[in-house]
């Protein structure tokens, strides 16, 4: 039986999406009365995940982006963004601030922003095979 307290999004890898996404992690985060500024820092996140997904997973090509959302505790959201593409081979120097495999156009802080508006941040990554970022956010209880 699935996990009634999460959602899937399946999208193509198109910066178009990037907006639907953060759409999609509000909605979902609404069930749990988000600050304003709760509310923002997990727009901020996904945003810079599913960007990140966009832009380096699928260098040469479209490929697909998934994005879960669950409720992993009382007031704990859980965010995954998922792609199966080119991976990355060196995750801690990916997550360095300021480097970037996307040319001088990008400014290599996507990870550090994800790390500053969340609780939690995990990065997994296979070279070839795709990269899964994972993080929570606590959401203040609301008296």
């Amino acid at each position: 039986m699935k996990n009634k307290d999460s959602v899937r999004l399946e999208m193509p890898a198109l910066s178009v999406n990037e907006g639907f996404a953060r759409v999609f992690a509000s909605a979902f985060a609404a069930r749990l009365d988000p600050t304003l500024e709760e509310l923002a820092d997990i727009r901020t996140a996904v945003s810079e995940a599913v960007t990140n997904a966009i832009v380096h997973a699928y260098p040469d090509g479209v490929g697909t982006v998934v994005l879960t959302a669950r409720v992993k505790g009382e007031r704990l959201l859980e965010y995954t963004v998922k792609d199966r593409g080119r991976g990355i081979e060196d995750i801690p120097q990916a997550m360095t601030p300021m480097f970037t495999t996307g040319g001088e156009e990008r400014s290599g802080l996507g990870f550090t922003i994800m790390e500053s508006f969340t609780d939690s941040l995990k990065v997994t990554s296979s070279p070839g095979k795709g990269t899964t970022v994972r993080f929570c956010k606590k959401i203040a209880p609301r008296l």
